[in-house]
Formats: structure tokens, sequence, C-alpha cells
């Protein structure tokens, strides 16, 4: 009876998804530094274009949008410049992750921006996409189906 688990176990391959969990927890602090960075530069240069001192950037203005745009992409540069470099973020690897193709390979920039993008609206929809993993037969999220890439756990060394 042991063995029939242990076998039922084998084809079918861990979701990850509390490593993935975590993971996103640790990255949120290198994503939060850059979003500061990008947020001096806006208010340094909204600041100025001769605006008040103490006045804000207005509430879903175009320059609020173009903000939280910047803020998307430099997290993307980071996540998939990282991804490219060894298929890991910063909070990825003391869990051991990586991020690879169906075959084991480096994935391609359109893929791993692919992937961001599709995460980015799993995320948007309360992590729908990473719940999704817990009832997929391959026990894959959104972004891993749609940009054919994997997440993989490394073996301790």
């Amino acid at each position: 009876m042991a063995t029939t688990v242990s076998s039922a176990t084998a084809d079918r391959p861990a979701t990850l998804l509390l490593w993935r969990l975590l993971a996103l927890l640790y990255d949120l602090f290198p994503a939060l530094a850059l979003w500061m960075l990008v947020g001096t530069v806006f208010t340094v240069a909204y600041t100025l274009s001769g605006h008040a001192e103490r006045e804000n950037i207005p509430a879903f203005s175009a320059l609020q949008w173009l903000l939280w745009l910047c803020c998307w992409i430099v997290t993307g540069l980071y996540a998939t410049l990282s991804w490219r470099r060894g298929g890991q973020t910063l909070g990825m690897r003391p869990w051991r992750l990586q991020v690879t193709t169906a075959d084991g390979r480096p994935p391609t920039r359109r893929q791993l921006w692919l992937r961001y993008s599709v995460g980015t609206i799993s995320l948007l929809l309360g992590g729908l996409g990473l719940w999704w993993a817990l009832i997929d037969r391959q026990r894959l999220s959104w972004h891993d189906r749609a940009s054919g890439t994997r997440m993989r756990r490394l073996p301790k060394r």
C-alpha cells in the first residue's frame, strides 16, 4: 500500500506553492526599494517642474499612472534579468527555486516577459493563477503554462 501512495506522488510533481509565496515575500523587499527609487525620481521631477513643495502627484492623474507603469517595468526588469542570469531572483535563492523551460533550458526574454505579465495579472486577481497550481494536473500556474516555463526546486548542495 505504501508503494502505491509513493508512486502516485512521484507521478504528480509538487506545486511548490508555499515556496513560491515565500519567494514572493522575499522579493517584495527589493521591489519596494526599486519603487521608492522610481517614486523619488518622479517626486523630484514633479517638484522641480514648478509645483508647490508639499503638493503630491494628483491621484488618478496621467502622471500617477505613468509612475505605476514605470514601477511595473522596473520590477519586470529586476525579475526577468534575474531569471535570465541563473533562473533565480533574490527571493528564490534561499528556497532553491529556479525558472527554466519545460526541457530544463534557460527561458528566452519573450518567455520571461510573458511569465511576468501573466504573473502580474494573476496577482491582481488575488493570486488565482498561483492557486490554480493546486488543481492543475501538471501542478503548473497560469504564468508557467502561458510562458512555457517551469518552476523547479533545486536539490540541496
